[in-house]
């Protein structure tokens, strides 16, 4: 061996010594690392999931490990792995030092970034234009990619959609007649379900094409064409206001930190006196808006979610207060998101050999790392997510009751 390698082996000795001594803890995965050429090297008993390394110079990414460095690595093809994912995920959590500690690096970069209209175009065709077929072979029936709502835990993925989409709709009091936009509208779930069981008329805009398309062909199945509108648009260019209740889910990640407080000025303008606004949308557990350390966050904008920046949720109220709105109710769902991830990630790893059809071995890596890792980020507290609801004028005006406790009649069939 050089002398590099002798010092790689030393450390990966010392990383491998230091775990073994918790291999008695609670949750600890056992595992091996297969080197070509020589025996494999075991961390507890019976292991759980083999990192087999295609060459030597892949132990560089074990001596000081990382979910960066350990994610790159496997996306790249520098090793492969053998196990469940959910096991991969929280191995690289338990070889990254636990839980992941807030990245303290000054972040002015991320405030500087100025999500023209092309890039954010660029980034959203990125993640969401790999294909419909990919997306529908994995996600509920109508195609809703975002936190679903479960009463109890045990309900279907298909159902905790159903009742996230009629959460929504409840919350923000949609009544027939009203005008509803959907910023971000996905594949046109949220504006159907609105249309059909409350009765109001819909514009959804994306800047996905793929997205666009289907969500035009799917309102026109459901015999709704002449009451929801699909736009190709992006969110600056709605001049059309105004609404009476708008909805943004899972769309304000890409606005990007510094274009928060426009962006809520613009729901503000775009929607009418004694209206309600919903902001649906993940957030950082830092109170500076900074990304979760160890390199989580440095793998999600490198592979995922390009120029995706996540605003405390104490920033997101402040950016929509300073634009007008009153927060008339707050919720936090991040254990619903944990369990919607959880059967996301299944259902990829159920259809993952139908997959390969629709795109290249390296995405797919990507997509199981960033499903798993997403629902075990959510169970750990890293990450959350927030249901905003914004009032602009009277509250009695506006139709809010006193309680919260028209929210939860019988569920729709």
């Amino acid at each position: 061996m050089s002398v590099i390698d002798h010092q790689i082996g030393k450390s990966l000795d010392r990383l491998l010594a230091g775990l073994r001594q918790r291999a008695d803890e609670p949750g600890f995965v056992p595992f091996a690392v297969a080197l070509p050429g020589l025996e494999p090297l075991f961390v507890g008993d019976k292991p759980k999931v083999v990192i087999r390394l295609n060459s030597k110079s892949a132990l560089r990414h074990l001596i000081r490990p990382s979910f960066e460095s350990l994610g790159e690595a496997y996306v790249e093809g520098e090793f492969d792995v053998e196990g469940r994912i959910d096991d991969v995920v929280a191995l690289g959590e338990q070889m990254s030092g636990g839980n992941p500690a807030i990245d303290h690096r000054d972040a002015p970069s991320r405030w500087a970034r100025r999500h023209s209209r092309r890039g954010d175009r660029e980034a959203i065709r990125y993640h969401y234009d790999v294909s419909n077929a990919f997306y529908q072979a994995w996600l509920d029936q109508r195609m809703v990619y975002s936190c679903g709502y479960f009463r109890t835990g045990t309900e279907t993925l298909d159902q905790a959609q159903i009742d996230k989409l009629d959460l929504i709709c409840r919350k923000l009091r949609l009544a027939p007649g009203q005008r509803l936009l959907d910023i971000g509208c996905g594949w046109g779930g949220l504006v159907i379900h609105a249309a059909r069981h409350f009765g109001v008329e819909a514009v959804g805009i994306t800047v996905s094409e793929d997205q666009f398309d289907l969500a035009r062909a799917r309102v026109a199945e459901a015999g709704l064409a002449g009451r929801v509108e699909i736009r190709h648009q992006d969110y600056r260019d709605v001049g059309d206001g105004p609404y009476d209740r708008i909805s943004s889910v899972g769309m304000f990640e890409h606005v990007g930190l510094r274009n928060l407080g426009p962006y809520f000025e613009l729901v503000h303008r775009l929607l009418a006196r004694d209206g309600l606004a919903l902001n649906h949308g993940i957030t950082s557990s830092d109170p500076e808006s900074r990304s979760v350390g160890l390199g989580v966050g440095d793998f999600i904008g490198r592979y995922v979610f390009p120029d995706g920046e996540l605003p405390h949720v104490s920033l997101a109220i402040r950016e929509a207060e300073t634009a007008g709105f009153e927060l008339v109710d707050a919720e936090s769902l991040r254990r619903h998101y944990a369990l919607t991830c959880q059967h996301w990630s299944r259902r990829f790893e159920a259809a993952l050999p139908g997959l390969r059809q629709f795109t290249d071995e390296k995405t797919l890596r990507i997509w199981r790392l960033y499903l798993a890792g997403c629902a075990l980020g959510f169970a750990r507290g890293w990450i959350n997510i927030y249901q905003l609801l914004l009032l602009k004028g009277d509250a009695a005006a506006a139709g809010l009751p006193l309680t919260r406790e028209d929210l939860y009649p019988p569920r729709l069939p």
